[in-house]
């Protein structure tokens, strides 16, 4: 049974989950969801003897507000992740990531990776596709915070939500609406959410995936890309791209499967995860990466 807990960050309270004892894996989702995408995922993990810690990112269905000041550009959140491990004494942490929480953990891991052992993508947000084509049009919309909330707004109808402008891309099975109904609510009752969402959306530019890019030719640790072979929002083509500049990276394709892996296969992605965490060997290149990414 997981347990809910609150941590003071920088920008503001992050709420998360916490199950099981053992290897520390720090889950991050994407924009308009919250931790309960992994609901399925976590219980697999708890019962072969990990610590999932599964925060609630600011990035549109978290319940507690940031502070107006905060930093809530993607590098920002990435630094927030940073600062959680840190708040939380972890050490030699798993990160599993999906859909923009992928391209969040693509900058800390090319900045700020002392804390991270090894890494868990699943399809993301990568190079030039930040965001996906069919969701570009937030960015233009999140300038005017009124037009944002308004294309929002009719997703409070269930049977919208499977159109491919909201979760019928992400998800190859329907998702329950009360599982949506709590990913939608915080932005469509809390203003200071939908300011934080806003906030977010407007410093997503591409320019930062393909510059961290660039930098993950130093990070040393072991990395998993779990992607779905069926996804048609993140092509398995960027896995195999990721795979090429991480120095210690593998592919494993998930089939049956669109972006959501931990919505359609949890089973197979948590067996993946499992493994993954148990039998790879992290490295202590810390020093290293700092004098290389110095010297660039």
């Amino acid at each position: 049974m997981s347990q809910v807990h609150e941590v003071e960050l920088s920008a503001g309270a992050i709420r998360f989950r916490e199950q099981g004892k053992g290897k520390s894996v720090v889950f991050i989702h994407g924009l308009l969801v919250n931790g309960t995408l992994w609901r399925k995922v976590l219980p697999l993990l708890a019962e072969d003897q990990f610590r999932c810690l599964v925060p609630d990112w600011p990035l549109g269905s978290h319940e507690a507000p940031m502070k107006p000041a905060a930093d809530l550009s993607p590098l920002g959140v990435a630094r927030l992740v940073a600062e959680f491990m840190e708040k939380l004494d972890l050490h030699d942490v798993t990160l599993v990531a999906n859909d923009t929480g992928g391209a969040i953990v693509q900058l800390l891991a090319a900045d700020q990776p002392e804390r991270v052992g090894r890494l868990v993508l699943t399809p993301s947000d990568a190079f030039e596709n930040f965001f996906p084509p069919i969701f570009r049009a937030l960015q233009y919309a999140a300038r005017m915070p009124v037009l944002l909330t308004a294309g929002i707004q009719p997703l409070r109808v269930r049977a919208l939500r499977r159109l491919p402008i909201a979760f019928g891309l992400l998800s190859k099975r329907p998702i329950p609406a009360a599982v949506t109904d709590a990913w939608l609510r915080p932005f469509l009752t809390n203003r200071s959410i939908r300011r934080d969402t806003a906030a977010f959306i407007r410093a997503v530019n591409a320019r930062d995936t393909i510059s961290a890019a660039e930098r993950l030719r130093y990070f040393q640790q072991p990395v998993l890309l779990a992607w779905a072979s069926e996804d048609r929002l993140f092509p398995l083509e960027h896995a195999h791209r990721l795979a090429a500049i991480l120095p210690n990276a593998r592919v494993e394709e998930i089939h049956d499967s669109y972006t959501f892996v931990p919505e359609d296969q949890p089973e197979r992605l948590a067996e993946l995860i499992a493994d993954f965490t148990a039998t790879s060997h992290t490295t202590t290149g810390n020093e290293k990466w700092s004098a290389e990414v110095g010297a660039d």
